[in-house]
């Protein structure tokens, strides 16, 4: 597929290495000529200097025969105009564009082809947003991901010494939960893969990601873990977009405490939000931390665009006593350094848009594709179509499917049923099916499994 990326920050970056390594013909455009050297000399893509809004660059870019536009700059206003441009000029047949400003978002009857032709609006802010909220509501996780419109979720978490399954066979779950369906997706054990079989035995510290219908999350967690108490405190170092709506979609609900250094802007977010309690300060401040009582709090979460501030903020908080931390960190460098120590949670907003992005960009009825353990693995969502003869995977039964090495079936949602895969779980057209891939090389050859024909989707 011949891709054009407008923007070579971190997220056109991040989805660039993503799609280099899978063969697509990908063109990054940027005004920054530094950043265009570092990923041309890294990666095999075609690098363009310049506006990427202007009608000559992106024929330089080679929008005459292109199949997608991905606009991720940090201007709105130039995505939204590269679309048009795409449109009116060239026909690209997709058009993304990344929108961060929500005055935008919340007039949907802008974007089609009478007024800004942009097929899939990305708005990062949201997609954290969302992200943070699921694991705000699932204590003890590590990850949550949402498959079928939320009908069945995959989970990750660290399993501790005395949980019920630690030290057993992975068979032994379905004699714990005999009323519960369950499949362990994967298991990353000192950041190594396992591919889970019936007799792998699970350890302490192991990462086991695990997929069950969503009103059957929290037994499973209890067998891998001790079910950590519900979060009631939340504390919110940063008060911009991302703190804004999370604080807005989870007021109603927990005690929100909001950290925001901008007079200004404190006082906009005490006019906007309802019940959230929003300070004047630091959330380094040690004397302000012990005043509003941090060792109180279930949930610190440094949301701030300075790493280096949310780091230490974080550090801080863990220090004076708060029971779980959370942090966004941009530079993906420093993810892996900083999770699993004092602080909790990594969270790289990059993967988790990327995850949205790709999920447009893969061949095949793909619904939805997620990283694991910070890009690692993937989770897939696709969309089985066809019959026994036009299709790998319609009419057969799991065992019988030629999988790509590394790549397990974890569930499939047929309409409002969640079905954990078994090896004589058979697919029918129109299946959700969600799959698990340990090596990315092998992404491909998941898509030509759901690849109906010729049609891109």
């Amino acid at each position: 597929m011949k891709i054009i990326i407008l923007g070579a920050g971190q997220v056109g970056g991040t989805l660039a290495e993503h799609l280099a390594s899978e063969a697509n013909d990908i063109t990054v455009v940027d005004t920054d000529g530094d950043r265009l050297r570092d990923l041309g000399d890294r990666l095999d893509i075609r690098t363009v200097q310049g506006r990427g809004s202007l009608p000559t660059v992106l024929r330089q870019a080679g929008a005459d025969d292109a199949d997608m536009l991905v606009a991720v700059t940090n201007s709105d206003e130039t995505n939204m105009v590269a679309c048009q441009v795409a449109y009116s000029l060239f026909h690209t047949p997709t058009k993304i564009a990344r929108v961060r400003e929500s005055a935008y978002l919340t007039r949907e009857e802008l974007f089609d082809n009478d007024h800004i032709p942009v097929d899939v609006l990305i708005s990062p802010e949201q997609v954290v947003t969302n992200y943070i909220k699921r694991l705000i509501e699932h204590p003890g996780s590590l990850q949550v991901i949402d498959f079928a419109e939320g009908k069945a979720q995959l989970v990750a978490v660290k399993a501790y010494y005395g949980g019920p399954l630690v030290g057993q066979q992975l068979r032994q779950i379905r004699a714990h939960m005999p009323n519960v369906d369950t499949r362990v997706a994967a298991i990353f054990r000192r950041d190594r893969p396992i591919t889970p079989r019936g007799d792998t035995v699970i350890e302490a510290d192991d990462e086991v990601f695990f997929i069950a219908a969503k009103k059957d999350i929290r037994a499973v967690m209890g067998e891998l873990r001790r079910i950590d108490e519900t979060n009631k405190r939340v504390v919110i170092a940063g008060g911009g977009q991302i703190g804004e709506r999370l604080a807005e979609a989870i007021e109603s609900r927990y005690q929100v405490k909001i950290i925001e250094m901008s007079p200004a802007r404190c006082r906009y977010l005490s006019d906007t939000l309802d019940s959230t309690v929003v300070l004047q300060g630091s959330a380094s401040d040690k004397d302000l931390m012990l005043e509003e009582n941090i060792a109180d709090a279930d949930i610190f979460l440094a949301l701030t665009n300075d790493d280096e501030a949310n780091i230490m903020s974080s550090l801080l908080a863990k220090r004076l006593g708060a029971r779980k931390v959370m942090t966004i960190i941009n530079n993906p460098a420093y993810v892996d350094l900083v999770q699993g120590g004092d602080i909790d949670i990594a969270i790289s907003p990059q993967l988790a848009t990327i995850g949205t992005l790709l999920a447009h960009v893969r061949r095949g009825d793909i619904v939805s594709v997620h990283s694991l353990r910070r890009g690692a693995a993937e989770a897939i969502e696709a969309v089985a179509h066809g019959d026994s003869k036009s299709s790998k995977v319609v009419g057969k039964a799991i065992e019988d499917i030629a999988l790509p090495p590394g790549t397990t079936i974890g569930a499939i949602i047929r309409d409002e049923e969640v079905m954990i895969a078994h090896d004589d779980t058979m697919i029918e057209s129109g299946d959700h099916v969600i799959l698990f891939v340990v090596d990315k090389k092998h992404i491909r050859d998941v898509e030509k499994l759901f690849h109906v024909g010729l049609s891109f989707f």
